[in-house]
């Protein structure tokens, strides 16, 4: 699929080649599960390329507006969820707190215990990218990235960082943990962009 494409809605064209579906969720990650007993400890940081860095607590973040999202999703270990429903702040709204510098092009999403995964400006900035708070109504769990993680649902979800903590706006891509080990740069499940072999 290309960037910007729509996504097929015959329910047979929405699987990627190579994937399986499941009606669970699967529970995947490298290392330890961060677990938040105080809040008031927890914030997000924009930084990088902004013309004023900025910091939202949890309490404030959680006071932003919220929408509902719909998708599927695509772990390159070759499973696939259908019909998600997420509830979650629209990138655009936390965008509205920063101004980007013009050389901005790229994303670096930094998580807990040093995790990062990079995304083109244009990726992050997606109507259908999001930082998720809900699945399925239900608040995530730690396993599945509480408090918030991010959600591009367009790219295989290992760019969906788990347990988000910092936005960082790049001149040009680098890659972040996942990619320094071996996965693709991109990601794009129907074009099966699982690793970089080069």
């Amino acid at each position: 699929m290309q960037f910007g494409q729509k996504q097929p809605q015959d329910p047979s064209d929405r699987v990627p080649p190579g994937q399986t579906l499941t009606q669970g969720w699967p529970v995947l990650h490298y290392g330890s599960v961060p677990y938040y007993n105080d809040m008031s400890k927890w914030d997000l940081r924009l930084f990088g390329l902004v013309e004023e860095e900025f910091t939202i607590s949890y309490k404030d973040f959680m006071a932003l507006p919220r929408k509902e999202f719909a998708n599927d999703i695509h772990c390159v270990t070759t499973w696939s969820k259908l019909d998600n429903v997420w509830e979650g702040i629209a990138v655009s709204e936390l965008m509205s707190k920063v101004k980007l510098k013009p050389e901005a092009t790229h994303v670096m999403l930094h998580a807990e215990h040093g995790w990062t995964t990079n995304l083109p400006l244009a990726d992050f900035l997606l109507e259908t990218s999001f930082l998720g708070i809900r699945h399925n109504g239900v608040l995530l769990t730690p396993d599945h990235g509480a408090p918030v993680r991010m959600v591009v649902p367009h790219l295989y979800f290992w760019k969906s960082a788990k347990w988000l903590r910092g936005i960082e706006f790049m001149a040009k891509d680098k890659p972040g943990f996942w990619e320094r080990n071996g996965y693709h740069m991109y990601g794009d499940p129907f074009r099966e962009q699982r690793y970089d072999f080069d």
